[in-house]
Order: C-alpha cells, then structure tokens, then sequence
C-alpha cells in the first residue's frame, strides 16, 4: 500500500530575517540551559544523596534476584493500584 505525500520545495531566494534572528538566539538559550543542566547533574552525581541512591539500587536488585516471586507480586500491585488511582482521574 504506497501513499503518495507532498513534497513543498523552498526557494532560498526568500529572505528569512524573522528565523534568522531567532536562530541567532536560540543557540545562546541552548547552549545556558545546557550548561546549567549539566551544573546540576555533576553537582548531584559529588552529593551522598546519589551514593545512597546507588546503595539502595544495589539492595533491591539483589532482592529481586533472591525473591523473584514476591518481587513481581509487589511490582504487580503497584501497577495495580495505581492504574486505579490515575483511572479516577480521566
């Protein structure tokens, strides 16, 4: 089953000023928000919080691996409960 879609070509003899000023700014946006996410990255990755993060991942996989059973039982109810709690509200 083949579509046929339409192709728009351009011309680059338009002028574009209007794109060409957001252009210019929207690297400089990019480029800060970049940075400051990255800031906030490295900074959570030197803090203890992400070290006990790392430790408790580290528990429950090994809970998992030693009771698989449960684990699933457990995953299975939450999945449960909140596929209610997120029904009532549509």
């Amino acid at each position: 089953m083949e579509q046929e879609v339409p192709v728009v070509i351009h011309s680059s003899s338009e002028p574009e000023q209007d794109t060409q000023h957001a252009d210019s700014t929207i690297p400089e946006q990019v480029r800060e928000l970049g940075s400051t996410v990255s800031d906030a990255v490295t900074s959570f990755m030197e803090s203890e919080q992400y070290e006990q993060l790392k430790q408790t991942a580290a528990k429950v996989k090994t809970y998992i691996r030693e009771n698989p059973v449960p684990a699933m039982l457990y995953t299975l109810g939450a999945g449960t409960l909140l596929g209610f709690i997120l029904k009532r509200r549509h």
